[in-house]
């Protein structure tokens, strides 16, 4: 019997605001044909995602990449991260 192999897509990150004195990170993802610009507020913990279209495909997997990653982040930095999912 072969596994089934679960569909996998590449998210792209770029971090374009930082500022740990207000608690929070700006940037844009990317993933398949859809963009989006988020907003991590992480002091609240709190995520913001914009447009809506797709963004239930990306806001849970992206909110745990900020979090396993929040220290290492940079303004300016492209960074990358994996979805089980097809977009």
């Amino acid at each position: 019997m072969s596994a089934k192999r679960l569909p996998e897509t590449t998210a792209h990150v770029k971090i374009t605001r930082q500022s740990w004195q207000h608690g929070f990170l700006e940037g844009e993802v990317s993933a398949g044909d859809f963009e989006w610009h988020f907003q991590w507020n992480f002091r609240r913990g709190e995520l913001l995602v914009k447009p809506s279209q797709g963004r239930a495909l990306i806001k849970e997997p992206l909110g745990r990449f900020l979090e396993q990653q929040d220290y290492q982040l940079e303004p300016g930095g492209d960074y990358a991260f994996k979805i089980r999912a097809q977009l």
